[in-house]
């Protein structure tokens, strides 16, 4: 449903996206992950057919995009992070309103429209003005304009950020409806723990593609062992393990700290460490490595082993 090669876009001296190449099948729910300047955004406006890449291929439900950049419009829906909603009309009026952009026949998108706003729990505020939405509510409507006119191809471009933890359930169960209609998604996201929900990933780093496989897949790369230690992470913590043999990496999670090692046979030394450093350690066990360890094994080593 999408196939993209080679795509590269500048913009001035910042190369925002370099030799990309991706592809999502129907009914698959595919992830762009990578932080703040990773080159998302400018891919997903690239694939929505917003800006012309400097070189590359994008073809969708088997439409060029790049040569033919309106035909493609009645394939796609695209959400960017923040939607055009119109304040002053109703929840139901912005429906309408996109289903009219689509010459969409009433009956058709009245249907549509009431079985998505029931998913998404917003039926019984059809009629209250888009302005007076919580930011939750505002993404979610802005997800049911955008599967109004039934796309075969549906891009969102962090569509969750800023959205309430319950918001961001209800925003998923809608998008794990879809694949049973075939629906090929494209999403893009900061939140790593997010990554873990899509079928299949594609790390980001200045503007790059570093690695591309499932979330379980992306896991079995990652070098070493992960630690999860139960201990206060001070200053004293860090300090103390940083620089200790076979560490190639700390995070802190939550009240606890997890340590990259490059063997599970670290673990006394790492004990005695913090206890001469007057550390009190509550527990010690390896971990399955999360998205996020992985992702910052990478920034930090550049590279993780390739699969058997």
């Amino acid at each position: 449903m999408i196939e993209v090669s080679g795509l590269s876009k500048r913009f001035g001296s910042v190369q925002a996206v370099t030799e990309l190449s991706i592809s999502v099948l129907a009914g698959e729910l595919f992830g762009l992950v990578g932080p703040d300047g990773a080159g998302k955004t400018t891919t997903m406006r690239m694939l929505a057919g917003v800006i012309r890449p400097d070189k590359g291929r994008i073809v969708i439900d088997g439409v060029d995009v790049v040569a033919m950049p309106e035909q493609v419009k009645r394939h796609v829906s695209y959400m960017p992070q923040r939607f055009g909603l119109y304040d002053d009309l109703t929840v139901e009026e912005n429906i309408r309103f996109y289903a009219d952009l689509f010459e969409m026949p009433p009956a058709i998108w009245r249907a549509r429209a009431a079985a998505t706003l029931e998913a998404a729990d917003m039926a019984p505020f059809r009629r209250r003005l888009a302005g007076q939405l919580s930011g939750g509510m505002k993404q979610k409507l802005g997800l049911v304009c955008s599967l109004v006119h039934a796309p075969r191809v549906l891009l969102l471009d962090e569509p969750t950020t800023g959205v309430d933890p319950l918001s961001r359930r209800e925003f998923w169960q809608i998008l794990y409806s879809l694949r049973g209609e075939g629906v090929a998604m494209l999403i893009s996201t900061a939140y790593l723990d997010e990554a873990e929900r899509c079928d299949r990933l594609a790390l980001l780093h200045a503007g790059a593609v570093m690695h591309c496989d499932t979330p379980a897949g992306l896991r079995a790369r990652m070098p070493g062992v992960m630690l999860d230690i139960g201990i206060e992470a001070s200053r004293e913590a860090l300090q103390a393990l940083a620089s200790l043999p076979g560490v190639m990496g700390l995070l802190r999670v939550g009240t606890g700290l997890h340590v990259h090692v490059d063997l599970p046979t670290r673990q006394e030394a790492i004990a005695a460490t913090l206890v001469h450093a007057g550390v009190a350690v509550s527990s010690i066990a390896v971990i399955a490595p999360s998205i996020e360890d992985l992702f910052v094994a990478l920034l930090e080593h550049g590279s993780v082993k390739e699969p058997d």
